[in-house]
């Protein structure tokens, strides 16, 4: 079950390394993120998320211009730590989602994930 963002890009090439020795891989993952989309090179298990696409895209956008805006080093630290707040309280929603879940958990449990 990996977390979006720079971690994923770099558990990607483990995945592809680990299919290459021949395992089956499954990736747990919200409908809505950053990079985690469907290949061929692994099974997805899918769950929705309370949120869009747009306003994903719209946070992690903001968190960047903000991240990158010039101003005092207070000012500069309240937007990011704001900007952060909102992009870990999407990862948080989406984590309960899938613990809450039933269907899928159940799924996940029947094949011994």
């Amino acid at each position: 079950v990996p977390v979006d963002g720079s971690h994923w890009l770099s558990m990607r090439e483990v995945l592809d390394g680990l299919r290459q020795k021949g395992h089956e891989i499954v990736v747990v993952a919200p409908e809505i993120g950053l990079y985690i989309k469907p290949t061929k090179s692994f099974v997805m298990k899918m769950y929705p998320v309370p949120f869009t696409q747009e306003e994903m895209d719209g946070n992690f956008k903001v968190f960047l211009q903000d991240v990158l805006e010039e101003g005092s080093f207070l000012e500069r630290f309240l937007k990011v730590y704001q900007s952060m707040k909102r992009l870990s309280d999407l990862a948080v929603s989406s984590c309960a989602h899938l613990l809450y879940n039933k269907e899928l958990v159940r799924n996940l449990e029947k094949s011994k994930f």
